[in-house]
């Protein structure tokens, strides 16, 4: 178990028992159990030995990974007024309040603990990362994005560049979010949200042509274990023009130039019949076909993709009802078929490889663990 990692005794293993605290409070993966008794030995041993700093500050950690950002931010000002502490100490606790601030969602007083960290002697490094997280928390992308920038961080930095692209997308300035994804692209070759944030531009333009050589590209410049993000978020996009043209008393002028379903369809196929065999894009390219009713296109480039991956169990889940058709069924079976592929088809597709989070929305930062383009597709039910 995690708490027996800490021995009271400072005279046996004490550098040992304090790099083990640090390790364990500057994690969040640590499951809630676990964290909870780490918390409650190393009171213990904050309790017996006063002194140990290092131990103190983790123990502010461990309280932060739990969510009682009140408990971390008392262990940080206790530290911070107690009287003769090292400077290095008191830089450090600064800088962790400055954490704890703005895992509570107080931007200010996070800006002011990193500024006095910074004036006490910390690390610039790690201040300057936790400003540009700051800004973006604020919605500041530019600000952001040049800080990723200097900081030698490409993918966050291209990421920034993004969400500062949409933000201009959503005021009508074009010419300046285009110029955004391009400057995000240059920053990061394989930033996916880039290239989806184009695919989806082209689309809402009616632009098919354009649409296939943007998509093109992206694939031979993303990560092959991530291209399946730009076609997830394309499908999603076409969703949600659908679901608003469908109703009636919805704003459509989003949506008024948006390419015609078939066209998108036919476009994406082409340009995935040009790639080495993936299962991941024969799955798609199927997805693509059943948009515009072509089954037996969907129907072959399924079966395409299980002879890559027999147990894909998303792909044997849209050939199964694709063979409905050619089935008797009583309605009663009918029904429960219906019940449970609704069911199956709701099952979280995507998970962090990193901590295992699963999602049924594409993520390019995991909203747990907080590490970049670590999402996968669940072809294995098991994952």
């Amino acid at each position: 178990m995690a708490w027996k990692i800490f021995s009271r005794k400072k005279n046996t293993g004490y550098e040992e028992n304090v790099k083990a605290a640090r390790e364990a409070g500057g994690g969040e993966l640590l499951p809630a159990q676990d964290t909870r008794a780490a918390i409650e030995e190393l009171s213990q041993v904050v309790k017996n030995d006063p002194e140990a700093v290092e131990i103190y500050l983790a123990l502010g950690n461990l309280y932060r990974s739990q969510g009682e950002i009140e408990r971390a931010i008392q262990i940080r000002n206790s530290l911070i007024v107690r009287p003769g502490l090292d400077r290095k100490f008191k830089a450090r606790a600064l800088f962790e309040l400055g954490r704890d601030f703005r895992r509570g969602g107080f931007l200010d007083r996070a800006e002011k603990a990193f500024e006095d960290a910074s004036s006490s002697g910390y690390d610039s490094a790690p201040i300057q990362s936790e400003m540009a997280r700051l800004a973006a928390e604020r919605g500041g992308y530019e600000k952001a994005a040049d800080a990723y920038g200097k900081l030698g961080l490409p993918l966050p930095q291209a990421n920034n560049l993004v969400r500062l692209a949409k933000e201009y997308f959503s005021e009508g300035k074009e010419s300046q979010a285009h110029r955004s994804l391009r400057h995000a692209i240059r920053a990061y070759p394989g930033a996916i949200e880039a290239w989806l944030e184009q695919l989806i531009q082209a689309y809402k333009a009616g632009n098919t042509r354009r649409l296939g050589d943007i998509l093109k590209d992206a694939l031979s410049k993303v990560a092959p274990e991530l291209r399946f993000v730009l076609l997830e978020g394309l499908v999603q996009e076409m969703n949600r023009a659908e679901k608003s043209i469908s109703q009636p008393l919805a704003d459509h002028t989003e949506w008024e130039r948006a390419a015609p379903d078939k066209d998108v369809a036919t476009v994406v196929a082409s340009t995935l019949e040009g790639q080495e065999p993936d299962v991941l894009l024969l799955y798609y390219g199927a997805v693509f076909f059943l948009r515009v009713g072509k089954r037996e296109e969907a129907k072959d480039w399924l079966e395409k993709a299980l002879v890559l991956q027999p147990g894909f169990w998303l792909a044997r889940l849209e050939l199964f009802e694709l063979s409905k058709v050619d089935q008797t069924l009583t309605p009663f079976f009918k029904e429960q078929l219906d019940f449970f592929m609704g069911h199956a088809r709701n099952v979280r597709r995507f998970y962090c490889r990193r901590c295992g989070l699963k999602r049924d929305q594409i993520f390019f930062n995991c909203p747990r663990c907080r590490s970049w383009h670590s999402i996968a597709y669940r072809t294995d039910f098991s994952q």
